[in-house]
Protein backbone atom coordinates (compact mmCIF):
# COMPACT_ATOMS: atom_id res chain seq x y z
CA UNK A 1 0.00 0.00 0.00
CA UNK A 2 0.92 3.48 -0.92
CA UNK A 3 2.06 5.23 2.31
CA UNK A 4 0.27 8.49 2.97
CA UNK A 5 0.61 11.49 5.08
CA UNK A 6 -2.85 13.66 5.49
CA UNK A 7 -3.74 16.52 8.38
CA UNK A 8 -6.70 18.37 9.14
CA UNK A 9 -7.89 21.07 12.11
CA UNK A 10 -10.69 20.55 13.28
CA UNK A 11 -13.50 23.06 12.99
CA UNK A 12 -14.18 25.26 16.32
CA UNK A 13 -17.76 24.77 16.26
CA UNK A 14 -17.75 21.00 15.62
CA UNK A 15 -15.13 19.49 17.27
CA UNK A 16 -15.72 16.36 19.56
CA UNK A 17 -16.44 17.62 23.74
CA UNK A 18 -13.68 15.38 24.77
CA UNK A 19 -11.01 16.18 22.38
CA UNK A 20 -11.59 19.78 23.53
CA UNK A 21 -10.89 18.58 27.37
CA UNK A 22 -8.14 16.27 26.20
CA UNK A 23 -6.67 18.71 23.62
CA UNK A 24 -3.02 18.75 24.96
CA UNK A 25 -2.79 15.05 25.32
CA UNK A 26 -0.67 12.77 22.96
CA UNK A 27 -1.95 9.55 22.22
CA UNK A 28 -1.40 6.08 20.44
CA UNK A 29 1.93 6.48 21.23
CA UNK A 30 3.24 8.30 18.86
CA UNK A 31 5.71 10.54 21.14
CA UNK A 32 5.95 8.11 23.56
CA UNK A 33 3.03 8.98 25.48
CA UNK A 34 0.31 6.94 26.72
CA UNK A 35 -3.23 6.86 25.00
CA UNK A 36 -5.29 9.08 26.54
CA UNK A 37 -8.49 9.78 24.10
CA UNK A 38 -10.97 7.50 23.98
CA UNK A 39 -11.15 4.78 21.41
CA UNK A 40 -14.20 5.50 20.08
CA UNK A 41 -13.04 8.98 19.20
CA UNK A 42 -9.69 7.64 17.96
CA UNK A 43 -11.72 6.02 15.57
CA UNK A 44 -13.82 9.28 14.77
CA UNK A 45 -10.65 10.98 13.22
CA UNK A 46 -8.52 8.03 12.71
CA UNK A 47 -9.87 5.73 9.48
CA UNK A 48 -8.37 2.53 9.59
CA UNK A 49 -6.10 1.35 6.68
CA UNK A 50 -5.99 -1.66 4.78
CA UNK A 51 -2.73 -3.42 4.83
CA UNK A 52 -0.89 -6.89 4.55
CA UNK A 53 -1.78 -7.51 7.90
CA UNK A 54 -5.67 -6.78 7.51
CA UNK A 55 -6.68 -3.52 9.14
CA UNK A 56 -4.38 -1.27 10.70
CA UNK A 57 -4.46 2.24 12.52
CA UNK A 58 -3.27 5.18 11.59
CA UNK A 59 -0.71 6.68 13.71
CA UNK A 60 -2.13 10.35 15.51
CA UNK A 61 -1.14 12.86 17.35
CA UNK A 62 -3.58 15.79 18.91
CA UNK A 63 -1.88 19.22 20.69
CA UNK A 64 -3.20 22.95 20.92
CA UNK A 65 -1.13 25.51 19.15
CA UNK A 66 -0.08 27.54 22.33
CA UNK A 67 -1.45 30.53 23.44
CA UNK A 68 1.86 32.65 23.08
CA UNK A 69 -0.09 35.78 22.99
CA UNK A 70 -2.65 36.82 24.99
CA UNK A 71 -4.94 38.48 22.69
CA UNK A 72 -4.81 35.97 20.03
CA UNK A 73 -7.68 32.94 20.69
CA UNK A 74 -6.19 29.44 20.78
CA UNK A 75 -7.20 26.70 18.42
CA UNK A 76 -6.80 22.94 17.92
CA UNK A 77 -5.56 21.09 15.54
CA UNK A 78 -5.17 17.00 14.72
CA UNK A 79 -2.41 15.45 12.93
CA UNK A 80 -2.62 12.12 11.18
CA UNK A 81 -0.03 10.43 9.66
CA UNK A 82 0.78 6.73 8.64
CA UNK A 83 3.79 4.52 7.90
CA UNK A 84 6.93 6.27 8.93
CA UNK A 85 7.40 8.42 12.08
CA UNK A 86 5.62 12.24 12.19
CA UNK A 87 9.57 13.70 12.13
CA UNK A 88 10.76 10.72 9.49
CA UNK A 89 7.11 11.91 7.50
CA UNK A 90 6.54 15.56 7.51
CA UNK A 91 9.15 18.39 5.47
CA UNK A 92 12.25 19.73 7.28
CA UNK A 93 10.19 23.39 7.41
CA UNK A 94 7.02 22.20 8.87
CA UNK A 95 9.22 19.64 11.05
CA UNK A 96 10.96 22.78 12.35
CA UNK A 97 7.09 24.41 13.36
CA UNK A 98 5.58 22.10 14.92
CA UNK A 99 8.28 20.80 16.69
CA UNK A 100 8.18 25.06 18.02
CA UNK A 101 4.05 24.43 19.04
CA UNK A 102 4.36 21.34 21.00
CA UNK A 103 4.62 20.48 25.01
CA UNK A 104 8.28 19.11 24.93
CA UNK A 105 8.77 15.63 26.43
CA UNK A 106 8.84 14.93 30.42
CA UNK A 107 11.53 13.41 31.94
CA UNK A 108 10.78 10.15 34.12
CA UNK A 109 10.98 12.63 37.20
CA UNK A 110 7.47 13.43 37.26
CA UNK A 111 6.90 17.38 38.54
CA UNK A 112 4.69 18.71 41.54
CA UNK A 113 1.83 19.75 39.87
CA UNK A 114 0.28 21.65 43.02
CA UNK A 115 2.30 23.82 44.98
CA UNK A 116 2.22 24.06 48.44
CA UNK A 117 0.62 27.75 49.00
CA UNK A 118 1.30 29.87 51.87
CA UNK A 119 -0.59 32.87 52.48
CA UNK A 120 0.04 35.97 54.03
CA UNK A 121 -0.42 34.71 57.44
CA UNK A 122 1.91 31.78 57.22
CA UNK A 123 4.96 33.65 55.93
CA UNK A 124 6.78 37.17 56.72
CA UNK A 125 7.14 38.81 53.71
CA UNK A 126 5.04 41.75 52.52
CA UNK A 127 4.66 43.47 49.27
CA UNK A 128 6.04 46.85 50.67
CA UNK A 129 9.70 45.24 51.53
CA UNK A 130 10.08 45.02 47.78
CA UNK A 131 11.18 46.75 44.80
CA UNK A 132 8.30 49.08 43.84
CA UNK A 133 9.40 48.80 39.98
CA UNK A 134 9.57 44.85 40.61
CA UNK A 135 6.14 44.90 42.01
CA UNK A 136 4.89 47.62 39.39
CA UNK A 137 5.89 45.01 36.45
CA UNK A 138 4.32 41.55 38.36
CA UNK A 139 0.74 43.97 38.64
CA UNK A 140 1.26 45.36 34.95
CA UNK A 141 1.54 41.36 33.54
CA UNK A 142 -0.68 40.43 35.40
CA UNK A 143 -3.37 42.91 34.15
CA UNK A 144 -2.66 42.38 30.86
CA UNK A 145 -3.75 38.10 31.52
CA UNK A 146 -0.30 36.93 31.94
CA UNK A 147 1.28 35.13 35.16
CA UNK A 148 3.49 36.54 36.69
CA UNK A 149 5.64 36.65 39.88
CA UNK A 150 8.59 37.50 42.19
CA UNK A 151 11.29 34.69 42.40
CA UNK A 152 14.06 33.07 43.15
CA UNK A 153 17.19 35.06 45.18
CA UNK A 154 14.94 37.79 46.40
CA UNK A 155 11.96 36.03 47.40
CA UNK A 156 14.63 33.75 49.32
CA UNK A 157 16.73 36.22 50.95
CA UNK A 158 13.68 38.03 52.38
CA UNK A 159 12.62 34.99 54.10
CA UNK A 160 16.59 34.66 55.82
CA UNK A 161 16.01 38.76 56.59
CA UNK A 162 18.61 39.19 53.97
CA UNK A 163 18.69 42.44 51.98
CA UNK A 164 18.33 41.26 48.58
CA UNK A 165 21.02 42.59 45.63
CA UNK A 166 18.53 42.64 42.81
CA UNK A 167 14.71 41.36 41.73
CA UNK A 168 13.80 39.12 39.45
CA UNK A 169 10.13 38.77 37.94
CA UNK A 170 9.13 35.11 36.41
CA UNK A 171 6.15 35.52 34.14
CA UNK A 172 4.50 32.95 31.36
CA UNK A 173 4.95 36.54 28.80
CA UNK A 174 7.47 35.57 26.38
CA UNK A 175 10.55 38.36 25.82
CA UNK A 176 8.55 39.72 22.89
CA UNK A 177 5.13 40.37 24.92
CA UNK A 178 7.30 41.64 27.52
CA UNK A 179 8.97 44.25 25.12
CA UNK A 180 5.43 44.91 24.13
CA UNK A 181 4.03 46.13 27.07
CA UNK A 182 7.33 47.71 28.84
CA UNK A 183 8.81 50.71 26.65
CA UNK A 184 12.00 51.20 28.61
CA UNK A 185 12.74 46.87 27.84
CA UNK A 186 15.58 46.03 26.06
CA UNK A 187 15.85 41.59 25.78
CA UNK A 188 19.41 40.52 25.96
CA UNK A 189 21.15 37.44 25.13
CA UNK A 190 20.87 34.76 23.18
CA UNK A 191 21.57 31.44 24.86
CA UNK A 192 19.37 32.23 27.43
CA UNK A 193 16.68 35.55 26.81
CA UNK A 194 16.11 37.63 28.78
CA UNK A 195 14.28 41.26 29.41
CA UNK A 196 15.87 44.12 31.19
CA UNK A 197 13.73 46.80 31.82
CA UNK A 198 15.35 49.71 33.61
CA UNK A 199 14.51 52.32 35.72
CA UNK A 200 16.84 55.00 36.21
CA UNK A 201 20.10 53.09 37.37
CA UNK A 202 17.79 50.10 38.80
CA UNK A 203 17.39 46.99 36.48
CA UNK A 204 14.72 45.01 36.56
CA UNK A 205 15.18 40.84 34.87
CA UNK A 206 12.41 39.00 33.91
CA UNK A 207 12.73 36.00 32.57
CA UNK A 208 9.83 33.68 30.65
CA UNK A 209 8.65 30.38 32.02
CA UNK A 210 11.30 27.71 30.76
CA UNK A 211 10.56 24.05 30.33
CA UNK A 212 13.02 21.25 30.29
CA UNK A 213 15.14 19.99 27.56
CA UNK A 214 13.30 17.29 25.12
CA UNK A 215 15.51 14.27 25.63
CA UNK A 216 15.71 12.80 22.56
CA UNK A 217 18.16 14.52 20.21
CA UNK A 218 15.57 14.73 17.12
CA UNK A 219 12.97 16.31 19.33
CA UNK A 220 15.37 19.74 19.57
CA UNK A 221 14.95 22.86 18.25
CA UNK A 222 18.05 24.43 17.86
CA UNK A 223 16.60 27.63 17.76
CA UNK A 224 15.41 27.09 21.01
CA UNK A 225 17.71 24.31 22.68
CA UNK A 226 20.76 22.48 22.07
CA UNK A 227 23.15 20.42 24.37
CA UNK A 228 26.82 19.28 23.42
CA UNK A 229 27.94 15.69 23.70
CA UNK A 230 28.22 15.48 27.44
CA UNK A 231 24.89 16.96 28.00
CA UNK A 232 26.14 20.83 28.64
CA UNK A 233 22.75 23.25 27.87
CA UNK A 234 24.25 25.59 25.20
CA UNK A 235 20.95 27.07 24.31
CA UNK A 236 17.97 27.36 26.58
CA UNK A 237 14.72 28.92 25.11
CA UNK A 238 12.25 26.45 25.54
CA UNK A 239 9.38 28.16 27.13
CA UNK A 240 6.78 26.17 29.53
CA UNK A 241 4.63 26.51 32.53
CA UNK A 242 5.25 27.65 35.51
CA UNK A 243 5.14 24.29 36.71
CA UNK A 244 8.15 23.50 34.85
CA UNK A 245 9.76 26.33 35.46
CA UNK A 246 9.62 25.40 38.80
CA UNK A 247 11.12 22.01 38.12
CA UNK A 248 14.05 23.45 35.76
CA UNK A 249 15.69 25.92 38.38
CA UNK A 250 18.04 24.45 39.96
CA UNK A 251 17.90 24.54 43.83
CA UNK A 252 14.70 24.10 45.97
CA UNK A 253 15.85 27.33 47.96
CA UNK A 254 15.04 29.46 44.45
CA UNK A 255 12.13 27.73 43.24
CA UNK A 256 9.90 29.70 45.35
CA UNK A 257 7.22 32.29 43.66
CA UNK A 258 5.74 35.10 45.68
CA UNK A 259 2.45 36.93 44.09
CA UNK A 260 2.16 40.38 45.50
CA UNK A 261 -1.29 40.81 44.58
CA UNK A 262 -2.72 38.16 46.52
CA UNK A 263 0.63 38.14 48.97
CA UNK A 264 0.76 34.30 48.44
CA UNK A 265 4.01 32.09 47.95
CA UNK A 266 3.43 29.18 45.47
CA UNK A 267 6.56 26.28 46.67
CA UNK A 268 6.93 23.43 44.31
CA UNK A 269 10.17 22.02 45.77
CA UNK A 270 9.65 22.09 49.43
CA UNK A 271 12.39 25.04 49.21
CA UNK A 272 10.94 27.01 52.34
CA UNK A 273 11.46 23.47 54.16
CA UNK A 274 14.61 23.24 53.25
CA UNK A 275 15.50 27.43 54.43
CA UNK A 276 14.48 26.37 57.61
CA UNK A 277 16.88 23.57 57.62
CA UNK A 278 19.56 25.68 56.41
CA UNK A 279 19.91 22.89 53.00
CA UNK A 280 21.39 23.31 49.68
CA UNK A 281 19.56 20.80 47.40
CA UNK A 282 19.45 20.48 43.51
CA UNK A 283 15.95 20.06 42.21
CA UNK A 284 15.99 16.51 40.13
CA UNK A 285 19.32 14.10 39.31
CA UNK A 286 22.28 16.02 40.59
CA UNK A 287 24.45 14.31 37.94
CA UNK A 288 22.17 15.44 35.48
CA UNK A 289 22.16 18.49 36.57
CA UNK A 290 25.11 19.47 36.92
CA UNK A 291 26.34 18.20 33.26
CA UNK A 292 23.56 20.12 32.10
CA UNK A 293 25.22 23.01 33.22
CA UNK A 294 28.70 22.57 35.54
CA UNK A 295 28.35 26.19 36.91
CA UNK A 296 25.64 24.83 39.23
CA UNK A 297 28.42 23.38 41.00
CA UNK A 298 29.79 26.82 42.24
CA UNK A 299 26.67 28.05 42.71
CA UNK A 300 26.46 25.62 45.31
CA UNK A 301 29.32 26.29 47.01
CA UNK A 302 28.51 30.22 46.98
CA UNK A 303 24.78 29.59 48.07
CA UNK A 304 26.68 27.44 51.05
CA UNK A 305 29.34 30.06 52.06
CA UNK A 306 26.73 33.00 51.48
CA UNK A 307 23.72 31.62 53.76
CA UNK A 308 26.05 29.52 55.88
CA UNK A 309 23.97 26.49 54.69
CA UNK A 310 25.09 23.21 54.40
CA UNK A 311 24.83 21.29 51.18
CA UNK A 312 22.75 17.87 50.80
CA UNK A 313 24.62 14.98 50.80
CA UNK A 314 23.15 13.62 47.11
CA UNK A 315 23.92 17.65 46.11
CA UNK A 316 27.60 16.95 46.92
CA UNK A 317 28.00 13.67 46.15
CA UNK A 318 28.68 13.71 42.68
CA UNK A 319 31.07 17.53 42.26
CA UNK A 320 34.24 16.22 42.83
CA UNK A 321 33.80 13.42 39.73
CA UNK A 322 32.22 16.24 37.71
CA UNK A 323 34.76 19.04 38.65
CA UNK A 324 36.67 18.67 35.44
CA UNK A 325 33.90 19.72 33.12
CA UNK A 326 34.35 23.26 34.36
CA UNK A 327 36.62 23.36 31.76
CA UNK A 328 34.21 23.43 29.29
CA UNK A 329 32.74 26.76 29.91
CA UNK A 330 33.13 29.77 28.39
CA UNK A 331 35.86 31.49 30.20
CA UNK A 332 33.97 35.17 30.25
CA UNK A 333 30.98 33.20 32.17
CA UNK A 334 33.78 31.96 34.62
CA UNK A 335 35.20 35.27 35.43
CA UNK A 336 31.62 36.52 36.16
CA UNK A 337 31.15 33.44 38.53
CA UNK A 338 34.66 33.92 40.36
CA UNK A 339 33.79 37.67 41.15
CA UNK A 340 30.44 36.33 42.92
CA UNK A 341 32.21 33.50 44.42
CA UNK A 342 35.19 35.87 46.06
CA UNK A 343 33.38 39.55 46.14
CA UNK A 344 30.23 38.38 48.10
CA UNK A 345 32.03 38.55 51.78
CA UNK A 346 32.49 35.37 52.21
CA UNK A 347 35.28 34.50 50.37
CA UNK A 348 37.58 32.98 52.37
CA UNK A 349 35.41 29.75 53.64
CA UNK A 350 34.14 29.66 49.67
CA UNK A 351 38.29 29.34 49.28
CA UNK A 352 38.43 26.36 51.56
CA UNK A 353 35.13 24.31 49.87
CA UNK A 354 36.39 25.09 46.68
CA UNK A 355 39.61 23.59 47.37
CA UNK A 356 37.93 20.70 49.24
CA UNK A 357 35.40 19.61 46.21
CA UNK A 358 38.49 19.69 43.90
CA UNK A 359 36.87 23.06 42.10
CA UNK A 360 39.51 25.07 42.57
CA UNK A 361 41.97 23.46 40.14
CA UNK A 362 39.97 23.75 37.20
CA UNK A 363 39.87 27.45 37.88
CA UNK A 364 43.36 28.01 38.88
CA UNK A 365 45.62 25.07 37.54
CA UNK A 366 48.65 26.94 38.37
CA UNK A 367 47.44 28.47 41.74
CA UNK A 368 46.23 24.64 42.21
CA UNK A 369 49.87 23.36 41.98
CA UNK A 370 51.55 25.61 43.87
CA UNK A 371 49.07 24.29 46.63
CA UNK A 372 50.33 21.51 45.97
CA UNK A 373 54.08 22.09 45.60
CA UNK A 374 54.07 24.42 48.65
CA UNK A 375 50.91 24.30 50.50
CA UNK A 376 51.35 25.75 53.73
CA UNK A 377 52.41 29.38 51.91
CA UNK A 378 50.27 29.34 49.60
CA UNK A 379 47.29 28.24 51.65
CA UNK A 380 47.97 31.37 54.19
CA UNK A 381 48.81 33.88 51.71
CA UNK A 382 45.29 33.51 49.12
CA UNK A 383 43.71 32.71 53.00
CA UNK A 384 44.76 36.43 54.25
CA UNK A 385 44.08 37.95 50.81
CA UNK A 386 40.36 36.66 51.17
CA UNK A 387 39.95 37.09 54.54
CA UNK A 388 40.80 41.04 54.12
CA UNK A 389 38.80 41.56 51.50
CA UNK A 390 35.86 39.71 53.09
CA UNK A 391 36.70 42.30 55.99
CA UNK A 392 36.97 45.30 53.68
CA UNK A 393 33.63 44.45 52.48
CA UNK A 394 31.78 44.02 55.50
CA UNK A 395 33.02 47.53 56.49
CA UNK A 396 31.83 49.05 52.91
CA UNK A 397 35.09 49.89 51.60
CA UNK A 398 36.28 49.72 48.17
CA UNK A 399 37.79 46.67 46.73
CA UNK A 400 39.44 45.70 43.08
CA UNK A 401 39.46 42.49 41.52
CA UNK A 402 42.72 43.01 40.48
CA UNK A 403 44.26 43.12 43.77
CA UNK A 404 42.32 39.85 44.13
CA UNK A 405 43.55 38.24 41.23
CA UNK A 406 46.99 39.09 42.04
CA UNK A 407 46.83 37.47 45.06
CA UNK A 408 45.19 34.00 43.64
CA UNK A 409 48.15 33.54 41.44
CA UNK A 410 51.31 34.80 43.05
CA UNK A 411 52.01 31.74 44.23
CA UNK A 412 52.96 30.32 40.99
CA UNK A 413 55.10 33.19 39.79
CA UNK A 414 57.89 33.31 41.80
CA UNK A 415 59.40 29.78 40.50
CA UNK A 416 58.60 30.78 36.92
CA UNK A 417 60.80 33.99 37.65
CA UNK A 418 63.20 32.26 39.12
CA UNK A 419 63.40 29.84 36.22
CA UNK A 420 64.20 32.74 34.13
CA UNK A 421 66.69 33.97 36.12
CA UNK A 422 68.81 30.80 36.06
CA UNK A 423 68.56 31.65 32.21
CA UNK A 424 70.87 34.93 32.62
CA UNK A 425 67.70 37.84 32.68
CA UNK A 426 67.74 40.52 34.92
CA UNK A 427 65.34 40.36 37.87
CA UNK A 428 62.43 42.84 36.62
CA UNK A 429 62.59 41.55 32.79
CA UNK A 430 62.16 38.33 34.42
CA UNK A 431 59.21 38.95 36.74
CA UNK A 432 57.59 41.12 33.91
CA UNK A 433 58.07 38.17 31.59
CA UNK A 434 57.24 35.32 33.73
CA UNK A 435 53.88 37.52 34.41
CA UNK A 436 52.78 38.20 31.19
CA UNK A 437 53.06 33.87 30.50
CA UNK A 438 51.16 33.24 33.70
CA UNK A 439 48.16 35.65 33.04
CA UNK A 440 47.91 34.61 29.37
CA UNK A 441 47.92 30.70 30.45
CA UNK A 442 45.03 32.22 33.24
CA UNK A 443 42.90 34.37 31.02
CA UNK A 444 42.70 30.31 28.66
CA UNK A 445 40.38 29.49 31.75
CA UNK A 446 39.25 33.14 33.23
CA UNK A 447 38.54 35.92 31.16
CA UNK A 448 40.27 38.76 33.03
CA UNK A 449 39.61 41.68 31.63
CA UNK A 450 42.94 43.78 30.50
CA UNK A 451 41.86 46.69 32.91
CA UNK A 452 42.44 43.99 35.98
CA UNK A 453 45.41 42.41 33.96
CA UNK A 454 47.63 45.76 33.13
CA UNK A 455 47.33 46.20 37.65
CA UNK A 456 48.10 42.90 38.29
CA UNK A 457 51.24 43.11 36.30
CA UNK A 458 52.02 46.22 38.23
CA UNK A 459 51.15 45.62 41.70
CA UNK A 460 53.80 41.98 41.03
CA UNK A 461 56.05 44.55 38.95
CA UNK A 462 56.29 46.45 42.71
CA UNK A 463 57.77 43.78 44.66
CA UNK A 464 60.90 43.72 42.24
CA UNK A 465 61.14 47.60 42.65
CA UNK A 466 60.12 47.65 46.38
CA UNK A 467 63.92 46.59 47.72
CA UNK A 468 65.79 49.33 45.39
CA UNK A 469 65.33 52.79 47.78
CA UNK A 470 69.10 54.20 47.53
CA UNK A 471 68.87 57.53 46.38
CA UNK A 472 65.68 59.22 45.02
CA UNK A 473 64.22 55.42 44.13
CA UNK A 474 62.46 55.24 47.64
CA UNK A 475 60.69 58.93 47.21
CA UNK A 476 60.08 57.96 43.02
CA UNK A 477 58.46 54.84 44.66
CA UNK A 478 56.41 56.46 46.81
CA UNK A 479 54.87 59.17 44.55
CA UNK A 480 53.77 55.83 42.03
CA UNK A 481 49.99 55.26 41.81
CA UNK A 482 50.48 51.77 42.39
CA UNK A 483 52.61 52.34 44.95
CA UNK A 484 50.34 51.67 48.22
CA UNK A 485 48.90 48.60 46.02
CA UNK A 486 52.22 47.39 46.10
CA UNK A 487 53.18 47.98 49.63
CA UNK A 488 50.21 46.17 50.45
CA UNK A 489 50.67 43.36 48.85
CA UNK A 490 54.61 43.34 50.49
CA UNK A 491 52.41 42.47 53.71
CA UNK A 492 50.27 40.06 52.72
CA UNK A 493 53.30 38.16 51.79
CA UNK A 494 54.60 38.95 55.05
CA UNK A 495 52.10 37.36 56.76
CA UNK A 496 52.03 34.28 55.02
CA UNK A 497 55.82 34.26 56.32
CA UNK A 498 58.09 35.13 53.20
CA UNK A 499 61.12 36.71 54.10
CA UNK A 500 62.22 39.92 53.16
CA UNK A 501 64.33 41.31 55.90
CA UNK A 502 62.20 44.07 57.26
CA UNK A 503 61.21 45.38 53.73
CA UNK A 504 57.57 45.86 54.97
CA UNK A 505 58.31 47.88 58.18
CA UNK A 506 60.87 49.84 56.66
CA UNK A 507 58.47 50.88 53.69
CA UNK A 508 56.08 51.66 56.90
CA UNK A 509 58.56 53.81 59.04
CA UNK A 510 59.05 55.22 55.82
CA UNK A 511 55.65 56.26 54.64
CA UNK A 512 55.29 57.95 58.70
CA UNK A 513 58.95 59.90 58.14
CA UNK A 514 59.67 63.65 58.09
CA UNK A 515 61.68 64.34 55.29
CA UNK A 516 64.63 64.79 57.28
CA UNK A 517 63.92 61.56 59.03
CA UNK A 518 64.22 59.87 55.35
CA UNK A 519 67.54 61.18 54.63
CA UNK A 520 68.83 58.91 57.70
CA UNK A 521 66.77 56.23 56.74
CA UNK A 522 68.32 56.27 53.33
CA UNK A 523 71.89 56.93 54.61
CA UNK A 524 71.43 54.24 57.16
CA UNK A 525 70.67 52.23 54.28
CA UNK A 526 73.13 53.09 51.85
CA UNK A 527 75.95 51.81 54.79
CA UNK A 528 74.17 48.46 55.35
CA UNK A 529 74.85 47.85 51.78
CA UNK A 530 78.42 48.41 52.19
CA UNK A 531 78.57 46.22 55.15
CA UNK A 532 80.40 49.09 57.62
CA UNK A 533 78.64 51.69 59.30
CA UNK A 534 80.03 54.49 57.34
CA UNK A 535 79.04 55.38 54.06
CA UNK A 536 79.94 54.64 51.05
CA UNK A 537 82.50 56.78 48.19
CA UNK A 538 81.34 58.44 45.33
CA UNK A 539 83.08 56.88 42.34
CA UNK A 540 85.42 59.08 40.40
CA UNK A 541 84.36 60.03 37.23
CA UNK A 542 86.99 58.54 34.32
CA UNK A 543 87.53 61.94 33.33
CA UNK A 544 88.30 63.55 36.95
CA UNK A 545 91.21 60.55 36.75
CA UNK A 546 92.17 61.71 33.67
CA UNK A 547 92.56 65.47 34.50
CA UNK A 548 94.15 64.31 38.37
CA UNK A 549 97.10 62.17 36.38
CA UNK A 550 97.85 65.02 34.09
CA UNK A 551 98.49 67.86 36.64
CA UNK A 552 100.87 65.03 38.39
CA UNK A 553 102.64 64.96 35.05
CA UNK A 554 103.35 68.62 34.80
Amino acid sequence: MKKSFMARALNKNKKPESIIKRARNYFLGSFGSPCSFPPRKILEIAPLYPCSCGFQLISAVSYTIPRLNARILAHHAAILWYGRTFLQTVHPMLKKLFQSLRTPRRRTQHIRSTPEVLNSGQHSLQKAQFSRYAVNIVERLQGAGYQAYLVGGCVRDMLLGITPKDFDVATSATPEQVRAEFRNARIIGRRFKLVHIHFGREIIEVATFRANHPQNEDDEDNNQSSRNESGRILRDNVYGTLEEDAQRRDFTINALYYDPVSERILDYANGVHDIRNHLIRLIGDPKQRYQEDPVRMLRAVRFAAKLNFGIEKHTVQPIRDLAPMLREIPSARLFEEVLKLFLSGHGAITFEMLVDLQLFAPLFPASSDALEYNPEYTHTLISEALTNTDLRIKQNKPVTPAFLFAALLWPALPARVLRLQERGMPPIPAMQEAAHELIAEQCQRIAIPKRFTLPIREIWDMQERLPRRSGKRADLLLDNPRFRAGYDFLLLRESAGEQTDGLGEWWTDYQDANDSERRDMIRDLSGKEDGTGAPRKRRRSSGAKRKRAGASGE
